[in-house]
This record gives C-alpha cells, sequence and structure tokens, in this order.
C-alpha cells in the first residue's frame, strides 16, 4: 500500500528526504501502556495510540513542497510548495536532544506556522532542506 506522500506526488515530482516520528517521543504512550497493562488491559490502548500515531505520521519534502500528513481516520495535512517556505524550526527540549527528536515548525509566506511534532532527526531534516535549496 503506498504512502500519502507517494499518492500525492504530481508530474516531475520526486521525494528528497523523508522524516519519521521517533519512538522516543511515544515514550510517555509505550510505558502508560506497561503501567496499565495489568488493569483490564488498558495499556493496549495506549500501546494503540503509540503504534496509530507512529504509522499514521508522513513527512517529506520533494522538489516541489514540503508535505506532512497526520491521522489515521481523520486526515490532517500540511503542504507548502518550496518557494512559499520561508523558514523551518527545530524546538527541541532537555530530552530531545538527547534522544535526537524534535518539532519542526515549517513558516510559509502568508500562512500560519505548522508543528510537526515528534519527529526523528529534526536537524537532519532542516539540513537536508536547507542543502536542497541550496542547489536551485
Amino acid at each position: 500500500m503506498a504512502s500519502y506522500i507517494e499518492n500525492a506526488l504530481i508530474k516531475d515530482e520526486k521525494i528528497i528526504y523523508t522524516g519519521n516520528v521517533s519512538l522516543w517521543s511515544l515514550a510517555p504512550l509505550i510505558i502508560l501502556g506497561f503501567l496499565f497493562l495489568a488493569a483490564f488491559g488498558i495499556g493496549l490502548i495506549f500501546w494503540l495510540v503509540a503504534f496509530i500515531r507512529y504509522k499514521t505520521t508522513e513527512l517529506a519534502f520533494t522538489n516541489k513542497r514540503v508535505i506532512a500528513k497526520f491521522g489515521f481516520i481523520s486526515r490532517h495535512t500540511v503542504e507548502l510548495n518550496i518557494a512559499k517556505v520561508e523558514s523551518i524550526q527545530v524546538n527541541q527540549g532537555i530530552l530531545g536532544r538527547i534522544f535526537n527528536y524534535g518539532t519542526l515548525i515549517v513558516s510559509g509566506a502568508g500562512n500560519p506556522q505548522a508543528p510537526i511534532p515528534g519527529i526523528s532527526n529534526p536537524m537532519g531534516f532542516r539540513r537536508a532542506f536547507m542543502e536542497s535549496q541550496d542547489k536551485d
């Protein structure tokens, strides 16, 4: 089954870099799952939520746009044309710095900021995006 991003590509558009959700950002849900597993299996719900977030969050930039997709039943997408992206900011707390995950905030011309939380290696995504922009 193809991903949302692969299905959303237009003619002559190619994926340059993809980002993933960090398992470390899902650690609170995973830990709560262990703690509440004995309580009538409620912990399974926490694990299910973590699994769904991990599998249904997609992030990439192509030669034409930045694309992010969240959600399983309801879908929330962020798509910005490369020419309209003004900045990509990285927010990392202490644990994010230690375990290399954080929130990317994509700002576009005329668009509000689009936060993309829990992304693994956010500095790598930002660096790849900036290097791609310098080549053009």
